[in-house]
């Protein structure tokens, strides 16, 4: 049986929610680690959006192709249901998805849009220099709101269900992802969040990513490949990048 393909970069949190799903697992997968702005042809003809995460399953019955990453997410947990990414219970269950959709869409706006691209995809891929009026108000009231509704959700101790989900994984993805410009969490503001957070990305699954993570983030994208690959990291043949960036559907 053919290895998943998993499309997309390893600094991505929706790309890393969908491999820490796959470790979780066991489910051997591939990556094309793909910076959505420099996708080629072939790529938006696969994600129409030019959106990552994009799941590719070879399989004898035709290929499948999936392009949100809660939607790969949901398969892999049908696809293999032990180790469970969602909650036994139907009530938590539903909870856990909730959790899920607040950190894709609302972190995603907030911490990736408004925050991480304005200091890092702006000047590292288009040359550009932040939206210095929209950096504050993201600073001084959009992130805030984040955390005030992170900090109700925490859990005292431990995961939010009991064991490691895609409760704590979602929301520590984009955390994750913000590091990389800088960010941290206040601890002082929001405890129970900063240790909940701290907690999960200590997490094995985090920590195997996190070597690939760590050397790419400084790099320039047209280095990524050779250098994951050079750190043994499951790198595909298929390729769906081109050498210059084009502009999407996204806000930047």
């Amino acid at each position: 049986m053919k290895k998943l393909l998993i499309v997309g970069n390893y600094l991505s949190p929706y790309v890393r929610k969908v491999l820490l799903g796959l470790e979780i697992k066991g489910i051997a997968y591939e990556v094309d680690p793909l910076v959505p702005f420099f996708g080629n042809d072939a790529f938006s003809r696969l994600s129409p959006l030019r959106r990552i995460p994009v799941l590719i399953d070879h399989s004898p019955g035709g290929d499948l192709v999936l392009t949100d990453s809660t939607v790969i997410s949901e398969y892999l947990e049908e696809r293999k249901p032990e180790p469970r990414l969602y909650p036994q219970d139907i009530r938590d269950r539903a909870r856990a998805r909730w959790l899920e959709e607040f950190a894709d869409t609302r972190m995603g706006d907030v911490l990736i849009w408004r925050y991480f691209a304005q200091l890092a995809i702006k000047r590292g891929v288009w040359g550009e220099e932040p939206d210095r009026a929209q950096m504050e108000r993201t600073m001084n009231e959009e992130i805030p709101s984040v955390f005030d509704f992170l900090e109700a959700e925490a859990p005292e101790a431990g995961f939010r269900f009991g064991a490691l989900g895609m409760a704590d994984l979602a929301s520590a993805c984009f955390i994750r992802t913000a590091t990389y410009a800088r960010f941290q969490i206040d601890a002082a503001r929001w405890p129970k969040t900063a240790a909940w957070m701290e907690r999960t990305i200590q997490a094995a699954p985090f920590e195997k990513l996190a070597k690939y993570e760590t050397v790419i983030a400084r790099m320039p994208v047209a280095q990524h490949r050779e250098a994951l690959r050079s750190l043994g990291a499951p790198i595909s043949v298929e390729n769906y990048s081109d050498a210059k960036p084009r502009r999407g559907i996204m806000p930047i």
